[in-house]
């Protein structure tokens, strides 16, 4: 990796901007990996001090979803998953995913584990510190994308925190074992129960599908994430019953909803009673307007109080060509997609990708404050605004009070 390390017990950063203090340069103090001090010039003294230069200092950014699995397979793939994928309103969503999914056969940790790191290594650059990383785990699939996400997670730990998720691509009924697959992932030490409901047949196998990977979430006590409603038919019901099955195994605050597209085609009235169950069930929904057509109401979401994340979602695989673990630029692109152009809601979409993004999958402390772990990007930018219009590489990455940075720090 092309980047400059050195391990620490104190770091000083000088002249900083916040989002607390704005206009305000402040000092501020990391000790043991966590955020000592934060406030006006004292005159402290450090082992390593880094001058911001009057820079925006935040949260590190956090990525609430990415297909790790399959990044830069887009030449594998194929572009015809592709286009089913984007065009129109999302009709096709379903073909996709079957188009997708026919080169995984050859899936392989050889090939797989370089692709990761590429993408891991660009997730360093651009402070990228967290990313709740899917691996598929089916008859085809079988272990060797969440074993190389395994490895993965083992040789970034310090730099990357990787949650991973064993997700059942193709569905439970529709790919008879998958189960088995997800249960013996969750065994090698996946991190989080992933499901995909809707793209089961019939609405009784899309309640199975639910019902049968809570369950697995409950046996080995983990957080739930599924894709859900990804398609551009309103009729689609299986966030819903995500809502009501978490409310009756009493997992609120553990699960996840990704993508939900469907909910931009929901009758109004629905939607509100959806709405309520989400923020009820304390659901957190990650959505990624830039993979497709249709997003998730994001702004409405926001409103209800149910928290939201923004994730990356894909990076150069079948359902999108670009990407490079860039939070802010997944923010810009927010921005344009869903309408929110103003500061405020720039200060909104900055939270989807740090301190916001951080509850929605359960990262606790991750907010700029003395006391919590020192998880932080330094930036060229004086603002959010700045930030997210360049979306530049930060100067400075600090995880758990390291330093990640091409340049050497200022003593």
């Amino acid at each position: 990796m092309n980047v400059y390390s050195k391990t620490m017990e104190d770091l000083l950063i000088q002249n900083a901007l916040t989002r607390v203090s704005p206009g305000e340069l402040v000092d501020i103090a990391v000790t043991g990996g966590s955020i000592a001090r934060i406030g006006p010039p004292w005159g402290g003294k450090a082992r390593e001090v880094f001058d911001a230069g009057g820079g925006l200092v935040t949260e590190s950014y956090v990525n609430g979803h990415l297909h790790l699995d399959k990044v830069y397979t887009l030449e594998r793939a194929g572009q015809e998953a592709l286009g089913s994928y984007t065009s129109g309103k999302m009709g096709g969503a379903m073909t996709a995913i079957e188009q997708a999914a026919r080169f995984k056969n050859q899936y392989d940790q050889a090939w797989i584990l370089p692709n990761v790191r590429r993408a891991l290594d660009l997730a360093v650059k651009f402070g990228n510190t967290h990313i709740r990383a899917f691996a598929d785990v089916d008859t085809q699939a079988r272990l060797e994308g969440v074993k190389a996400l395994l490895q993965a997670k083992q040789e970034y730990r310090g730099q990357v925190e990787l949650q991973i998720v064993a997700f059942p691509q193709d569905g439970l009924a529709r790919d008879p074992g998958a189960e088995g697959w997800v249960r013996q992932a969750l065994e090698l030490g996946a991190d989080v129960v992933g499901g995909i409901p809707w793209i089961e047949y019939t609405d009784a196998d899309s309640r199975d599908h639910i019902d049968r990977l809570f369950a697995l979430a409950i046996e080995f006590d983990k957080p739930v994430s599924m894709l859900v409603d990804d398609a551009g038919d309103p009729g689609l019901r299986t966030l819903e019953y995500l809502a009501v099955k978490t409310l009756e195994t009493g997992w609120q605050g553990r699960v996840t909803a990704q993508h939900a597209r469907a909910m931009a085609l929901y009758p109004e009235p629905y939607y509100r009673k959806v709405e309520h169950l989400l923020k009820t069930a304390r659901i957190g929904v990650v959505s990624d307007p830039h993979t497709g057509p249709l997003h998730a109401r994001i702004g409405d979401l926001r409103a209800a109080g149910v928290a939201v994340a923004l994730g990356q979602d894909d990076i150069s695989d079948a359902y999108y060509p670009y990407g490079r673990c860039n939070m802010p630029e997944v923010a810009f692109l927010a921005s344009h997609l869903t309408g929110l152009l103003t500061f405020d809601d720039m200060q909104l979409l900055y939270d989807m990708i740090t301190t916001e993004a951080a509850r929605v999958l359960g990262i606790e402390g991750h907010v700029l404050a003395v006391g919590n772990p020192a998880n932080l990007v330094v930036l060229e930018a004086p603002s959010v605004w700045e930030a997210l219009r360049h979306h530049e590489a930060p100067r400075l990455v600090v995880k758990d009070g390291r330093c990640w940075s091409p340049r050497t720090p200022i003593r």
